[in-house]
């Protein structure tokens, strides 16, 4: 089978990488010239565990290719992926106008059956507006079906979960658009990965939960750790307590400065678009977004509290500025409202990450970028673990007590223990473990 996916983004570029490593021959197609000729050059312009390694393979096998030229591209496809951008409008809902772009351009170039897939995150009645403006711009009566496939990759293990997902989604109204999305799929089957067939509203509708759920856990174990601060209490203990029911599980009861990224905090405004848009107030929702903004500010006043009230000419060094490890994206990243809260109070900023420091330079001005952890400490006042790389999780903290001005230690993701923080000399502070109440 031959197939097409439209945007060499994030999504795209996986799915279409993915896709040709299962044996099909996978044409990626990106209006960006540029985008396009480093990757005919095997440059990769995301980081991704894996991926290059991926690509390299399945181009020399010639599986997977590369090209602007989207005329090509659907007239050699049976189906054709739309992994475009869906960004944030003013109003929160998702921004369609290149999803629109890229379906007249498939009814432009169509000249026999296809099936249009939507692999962006889309709001629930895409499916249906992009059948419309398809046969509104085909130059004859050419039959088509539309279906909705929702991804589900999480940045840093975005090949596993392509190759062995919890779950496939498939949303059609056509018998024919399912047997070919079950065929091009048919190398799951043999790991038994459960293939779930629904109309399209259902399946874009399926998306939107998923990432709103998720993200209403990590907020709502923001809001018991922040409560367990005041308590006395270990979240950790808390989450390991929680998680260990069956109902509840132990995923995403991790404490932090907030979740961000490309998914959760777009997709959460979006969902709350759509039911404003239908009469319906997602108060669960809304709340959770209220608490991640807020989680973020809470983390400028623990520093602040740390240097004793006042940052102002103290130097603050960063270990981690991406959203999460194993990716280089800045997207909504907790680190950049904290940094730049912390800027405005008069603190300067040193900072090291592994992969995102290219990209943090289009968000974070005015900033130390350094090329080691302990550069980045260095005459520091107060160090800060923003994001859990698992070189940040072994650090020799007898160097870098030497190295800071003040063994001031803000562990922002919990990597280490009070105890063992305690014993190596350090003023240290986390994220809702076991500070005593003021009467206790």
């Amino acid at each position: 089978m031959n197939i097409s996916v439209v945007g060499t983004g994030y999504v795209g570029l996986v799915t279409g990488t993915c896709f040709a490593d299962l044996g099909v021959t996978c044409n990626c197609i990106d209006k960006d010239k540029n985008k396009i000729d480093k990757l005919n050059q095997g440059e990769i312009p995301i980081f991704e565990p894996g991926l290059q390694e991926l690509v390299e393979k399945n181009v020399k096998e010639g599986r997977l290719s590369f090209t602007t030229d989207i005329a090509e591209g659907v007239k050699n496809a049976l189906v054709i992926f739309i992994a475009v951008g869906t960004p944030q409008g003013e109003d929160g809902s998702a921004d369609l106008q290149y999803v629109d772009q890229v379906a007249k351009e498939i009814a432009n170039n169509m000249d026999d059956y296809k099936v249009i897939v939507t692999k962006s995150t889309v709001p629930v009645g895409t499916g249906q507006r992009i059948r419309r403006i398809i046969k509104e711009n085909l130059k004859s009566d050419i039959p088509f079906d539309v279906v909705s496939n929702p991804e589900f990759l999480r940045e840093g293990s975005a090949i596993g979960d392509f190759m062995r997902p919890d779950r496939v989604i498939i949303g059609t109204d056509s018998e024919q658009a399912e047997a070919i999305m079950k065929d091009l799929y048919r190398p799951l089957y043999l790991i038994e990965t459960p293939i779930v067939i629904t109309n399209i509203e259902t399946s874009e509708m399926i998306k939107y939960a998923s990432n709103a759920f998720l993200a209403v856990k990590i907020s709502y174990i923001n809001d018991i750790a922040n409560l367990c601060e005041r308590v006395g209490a270990d979240v950790h203990i808390v989450a390991k307590g929680m998680g260990l029911d069956g109902r509840i599980g132990p995923k995403f009861l991790h404490p932090g400065p907030g979740y961000g990224g490309s998914c959760f905090p777009k997709d959460t405004k979006a969902i709350v678009q759509i039911a404003q848009e239908h009469d319906y107030e997602l108060t669960v929702v809304k709340s959770a977004i209220e608490v991640n903004e807020n989680q973020r500010m809470k983390m400028v006043d623990k520093i602040v509290n740390a240097l004793d009230g006042d940052v102002k000419g103290k130097t603050i060094g960063f270990l981690g500025l991406a959203f999460k490890p194993n990716t280089d994206d800045m997207r909504e990243s907790p680190t950049i409202a904290i940094i730049k809260k912390l800027q405005k109070l008069g603190a300067k900023i040193k900072a090291y990450d592994p992969a995102s420091m290219k990209e943090a330079k289009f968000y974070l001005k005015d900033i130390e970028y350094v090329d080691g952890i302990y550069e980045a400490i260095a005459d520091c006042d107060a160090m800060v673990l923003a994001t859990e790389w698992n070189q940040f999780k072994n650090l020799d903290f007898k160097e870098i007590k030497k190295k800071m001005k003040q063994p001031v230690f803000l562990d922002l993701r919990n990597v280490y223990g009070p105890a063992r923080m305690k014993d190596s000399g350090f003023k240290y502070y986390c994220v809702g473990r076991a500070i005593k109440p003021k009467n206790g």
